[in-house]
Parts: C-alpha cells; structure tokens; sequence
C-alpha cells in the first residue's frame, strides 16, 4: 500500500488594488477608454467604467455615495474644456468640482481619493497613462475604510 504525501503550501496573499469606479463622458474619456482597449494598451484592471453622457451630468453625491459604499477611489474624466458635445458641460463640472474638493476636504476624505481628469477620444494612451497614475496615487492612501462601521 502506498502512502500518500500531503504538502502543505502557503498560501501568499495578492497584493491589495484598489476598487476603482470611473464615471466617463460618453463622447472623449469613454471612447479614450475603448481606443485604449481596442489598441491593447495597458491600465489597471481596478477601475470599473460608468458611462455618463457628459461630465457636467455628474451629481457630486454620485462621488460622495461611491466613497461612503466602500470604492477606494473614484475617476471623472471629461472633454477638454472647451471641446464639450454639449458646450459648456465639463465647464460646469470643472466649477462643480472645484467646490467638491473643499467638502471633502471638510469631510477629511483625502483629496487624493477622487480625480478628475479631461481625455479626448482620440488619447486612448493618455487615458491610459492618467489612469495608471490615479490608481498609483489611490494605492498610496490605502484601503477606504473611513466610512467602514465599527460597532
């Protein structure tokens, strides 16, 4: 009869990554994310894409409820300034957002949890260099667990 040898393996934990949610215009930074997909240039598979018709639709809640759920970080990416399919959207994000950062600041949310950056259909590898550097910044904070319950 033979005996059967059990190894014991450790088991090695994965490196922790951020869940990351994106809120992307429609019209430049989703289709900067699909050109950056279809050119097989890499970014970091944390993020999660929410399509939105234009940054300027964004309601800051959107951002604060994604931090409280437990989202380590959130990206909302839109045209250029001046470049908007609907005119005057990401200036009215621009203006939105700008406010966003001293509640949270208030809040004491690290400003670096949220970013906002413009890309434009045709900068898939600038969307994907933007990313990469969002998700570095948002790994340095850690795990978002401000909002975690403690009971």
């Amino acid at each position: 009869m033979t005996e059967k040898v059990v190894e014991r393996t450790e088991e090695k934990e994965a490196p922790w990554e951020p869940k990351i949610i994106a809120f992307l215009c429609n019209w430049c930074s989703y289709a900067g994310a699909d050109l950056a997909g279809v050119s097989r240039i890499q970014y970091p598979p944390s993020i999660r894409i929410v399509r939105v018709p234009c940054s300027g639709r964004i309601n800051p809640f959107f951002i604060i409820k994604s931090l409280v759920d437990g989202w380590d970080g959130v990206i909302v990416s839109g045209c250029h300034p001046g470049d908007c399919h609907y005119i005057s959207g990401n200036l009215v994000a621009r203006r939105r957002f700008a406010i966003l950062h001293d509640l949270l600041d208030y809040f004491g949310i690290p400003s670096g949890r949220v970013q906002f950056m413009w890309a434009s259909a045709a900068e898939g590898e600038r969307f994907a260099e933007l990313v990469t550097k969002a998700t570095e910044i948002i790994k340095k904070l850690g795990p978002n667990d401000q909002f975690k319950k403690r009971w």
